[in-house]
């Protein structure tokens, strides 16, 4: 089935459905229905924040069983990419370059969007897994930003509770412009790759038990919580984190958050070797993301985490009049990856 979604989205030289997007004016966002959804999305998330930090200082529900843990544990394993993946791309075999720029305009389109934090980790984790197993044609360089495309549709449509026109999330500098037929193509590949298995195991999932068990089963600090999601929102952007699974994440976030040099309470969970070089690595960050974190000067939301670690893109590029010019005349409907 992959190989016929392949076939599918190869272009032919008579189509124009992929442009080259330079100064695109038909996506400003702050006109119309998706201004106002929009609206409503900035202040859904900057209400769910100031509740974090004030109403409900403490979190009030109980933490993971270790039973549920294991199995976490265990599906995690399931959906890891593989130290392989992180060679490759390490080693030039891969387009490091091209996953960078992906990564980039992920970071750029989420936080232009508000989504919550699990989006930007889940988009970024489909693209990996992807790209772990499936291999583009290296004269196709316009397939990753495809890709880009399709896995923060997927992820925003399985973690928004607002989500915009698949056409509308191709802002901020999108350097190729698809028809909503070719990315929908491209999400099918997405799933048929990555087997349907969408919901992933993330640090997300242990923090909070972590947290607790490092914290000596104490109510745990919502202040803790965001805390740890700003600083997994850090780690993200780059490759050297791919070699954790997202249990030794969340250890290494957990003991730097919660500032507990002793690990024995997790270690029933995770590799003490393993953690403590995730550890050591989160504090060679500490000129960036753990050092801002601790003092303070990181935006109090992990929506603001992402815009303030993104490049700022100009909004005047919105409103200029639009130039594009079609790449070689080709069409979604026969693209090929």
């Amino acid at each position: 089935m992959a190989d016929c979604l392949l076939s599918s989205l190869l272009c032919s030289e008579d189509n124009g459905s992929i442009c080259y997007d330079d100064d695109d004016d038909r996506y400003n966002v702050e006109d119309g229905v998706w201004g106002y959804r929009n609206h409503r999305n900035i202040n859904k998330n900057e209400l769910f924040i100031k509740n974090l930090e004030t109403e409900h200082p403490v979190l009030d529900f109980p933490l993971q069983s270790d039973d549920c843990l294991a199995l976490l544990i265990e599906k995690e394993c399931e959906q890891f990419v593989g130290f392989d993946y992180l060679k490759k791309l390490r080693k030039g075999n891969l387009d490091f370059v091209a996953r960078e720029q992906a990564v980039d305009w992920i970071r750029k389109v989420h936080a232009h969007f508000n989504f919550g934090p699990l989006c930007a980790y889940l988009s970024i984790n489909y693209l990996d897994r992807f790209l772990a197993v499936y291999e583009f044609p290296k004269d196709k360089a316009w397939m990753m930003q495809l890709l880009a495309v399709a896995c923060l549709s997927l992820a925003s449509k399985m973690e928004e509770t607002e989500v915009p026109l698949i056409l509308d999330l191709q802002v901020c500098e999108a350097r190729f412009v698809f028809e909503a037929k070719t990315i929908q193509k491209m999400e099918l590949l997405v799933l048929t790759t990555l087997k349907w298995r969408m919901q992933t195991v993330t640090p997300f999932s242990f923090i909070d038990a972590f947290i607790g068990k490092l914290d000596c089963d104490q109510p745990i600090s919502r202040s803790l919580i965001l805390r740890s999601t700003q600083l997994i929102l850090c780690l993200i952007n780059g490759i050297d984190f791919l070699e954790f699974r997202p249990s030794e994440i969340a250890a290494g976030v957990a003991i730097s958050v919660v500032g507990q040099p002793q690990i024995s309470a997790l270690l029933k969970h995770v590799q003490k070797e393993r953690v403590l070089k995730c550890v050591e690595m989160v504090n060679v960050l500490n000129g960036g993301c753990t050092k801002s974190i601790k003092s303070g000067t990181l935006p109090q939301s992990p929506i603001g985490v992402l815009e303030a670690a993104s490049l700022s893109y100009n909004k005047s590029d919105d409103s200029t009049t639009s130039k594009r010019r079609r790449l070689n005349n080709r069409t979604p409907s026969q693209l090929v990856l």
